[in-house]
């Protein structure tokens, strides 16, 4: 199991009924970033991946 698995699950457990928009969720990812800087990175790569439905286009990258 990777470490990242534990979180996944537990987001799963905790949350796993709810629904949720997008905007949601962009909002929450903002917020983790305003709060953890050094993660803008790997959030960015994230959110971009599930924008373009879970592809990874170099076209597309800036």
């Amino acid at each position: 199991m990777y470490f990242t698995d534990r979180g996944l699950e537990e987001l799963a457990d905790r949350r796993g009924e709810e629904q949720v928009t997008l905007a949601w969720l962009a909002d929450q990812m903002q917020a983790f970033v305003d709060q953890h800087p050094d993660f803008e990175v790997p959030v960015e790569r994230l959110a971009t991946w599930l924008a373009r439905g879970g592809t990874e286009d170099d076209d597309l990258e800036d």
